[in-house]
């Protein structure tokens, strides 16, 4: 009997641990950028729960802080998030990852006001940073690029594009969030596409230039994929689509891409051999890149009715699960452009993060849902409201941790152990 019970201890002690080494391996790598690790708001690990009650999804801490449109980005120790404060300072605070506590804040003026729709959302940091495991790269709404220490906030370098090139401070503000690969960065600042040197912070080279016209830089933000056996950067101005040499600079391809006043907003998302992308008013459309030697083409292989908005898809079994302009959500087959689905509407934005078949989604009205990721029909599981605040912000995931941006706070969730039955079907 005595070793009947060891042996039944043992064994629970081993799947405590064992779920224990699952979430901590979860956490890698960590939230570091625009829509994650891979920028494609896909994250692998244990399965989620598929409800959203607080025996499922528990808040750990909120703290309050000043407006910001940034998503918040991790690393193992801490959240990184931004803000503007009084309308005339942009901060970045590093909050201890456990408790919320604040391990350093910096600063710098950063005053400026939108035009137009976007001025009634208020004139807040629209960019989300990015952390390469020491640094932290921030943009600032007037066209600045700022390298702190992630350790301490103590600033490496700033680059004033303004200043730098001469170009106007965007109408819209600093609003495409800096891509990092390797030792470079490259952000849509300026009125084009810029690569730096991410530890001196010196212009490699600048190209796609003075695309955005007179309400300057582009909305969108860059992402990289290997297309007709080509690495190349994808990148979305206001007007056009294009891919990029990462090392030379070279525009390999263009394509026009219809839109109203430049509206061009979504992360383009390389599918197969091509790119899908689609814009406010207008339509959705899947272009195929070709190579014949070494000239590129890009040919239009279908396009449907969806109108996009503000919100960047996930891509599951080759199927897009897109956010409209109309409130709902669609479901388009990137092989055939067919739309299997639509849904009814929800929230004006949904940010998305994707594991297996579920989708969870954040919209701007402070609601949470978690959505069956079905080629078939729509499936809503579960909603939460989460916050009495606006959340413009993008959702983030690592391991456990939900971590929602609100407008002035942030809120740290964490999954409780999902059910073996949770775990079996997802």
């Amino acid at each position: 009997m005595v070793q009947d019970f060891f042996r039944a201890s043992f064994a629970t002690l081993f799947i405590l641990l064992s779920q224990s080494i699952a979430f901590s391996q979860d956490e890698l790598p960590a939230w570091n950028q625009w829509r994650g690790p891979e920028r494609t708001g896909v994250v692998i690990g244990p399965a989620w729960p598929r409800s959203l009650n607080e025996d499922s999804l528990e808040r750990s801490w909120r703290v309050e802080l000043p407006p910001s449109y940034s998503g918040p980005v991790l690393s193992d120790r801490a959240v990184f998030v931004t803000g503007t404060e009084n309308k005339e300072t942009e901060v970045v605070l590093a909050l201890d990852r456990n408790t919320g506590a604040e391990l350093w804040r910096a600063e710098w003026p950063g005053s400026m006001s939108v035009p137009f729709f976007a001025a009634s959302n208020g004139s807040w940091i629209r960019a989300t940073p990015v952390y390469d495991g020491s640094s932290l790269y921030v943009a600032g709404m007037r066209d600045v690029l700022v390298s702190l220490d992630a350790e301490t906030g103590e600033e490496q370098w700033r680059v004033d594009f303004v200043k730098e090139l001469g170009t106007p401070v965007p109408s819209f503000g600093f609003a495409s969030s800096p891509l990092l690969d390797g030792n470079f960065l490259y952000v849509q600042a300026g009125a084009s596409l810029i690569k730096l040197d991410k530890e001196t912070g010196e212009i490699v080279w600048r190209v796609l230039k003075d695309d955005g016209g007179m309400m300057g830089s582009a909305f969108s933000s860059p992402t990289i994929a290997t297309l007709s056996g080509k690495r190349q950067l994808l990148v979305q101005t206001r007007l056009r689509l294009a891919g990029v040499d990462p090392d030379s600079g070279e525009v390999l391809w263009e394509q026009d891409v219809p839109n109203f006043r430049g509206m061009n907003i979504l992360t383009p998302i390389p599918f197969e051999n091509g790119v899908f992308t689609s814009s406010y008013r207008n339509k959705a459309w899947y272009y195929e890149i070709s190579r014949t030697d070494e000239r590129f083409n890009a040919t239009e292989k279908w396009s449907n009715n969806a109108q996009a908005y503000m919100s960047t898809p996930v891509v599951i079994d080759n199927h897009a699960y897109l956010h409209l302009q109309n409130r709902r959500f669609t479901c388009i087959d990137l092989r055939t452009g067919e739309r299997t689905w639509t849904s009814e509407p929800f929230g004006k934005y949904c940010s998305m993060v994707a594991k297996k078949d579920l989708i969870l989604a954040l919209d701007e009205r402070g609601i949470l849902l978690l959505i069956r990721a079905s080629r078939e029909k729509f499936e809503l599981l579960d909603e939460r409201k989460v916050s009495d605040e606006e959340t413009w912000a993008h959702v983030a995931v690592s391991g456990p941790d939900v971590i929602v941006r609100e407008l002035n706070a942030v809120s740290v969730f964490q999954w409780r152990k999902p059910a073996p039955e949770d775990t079996d079907r997802n």
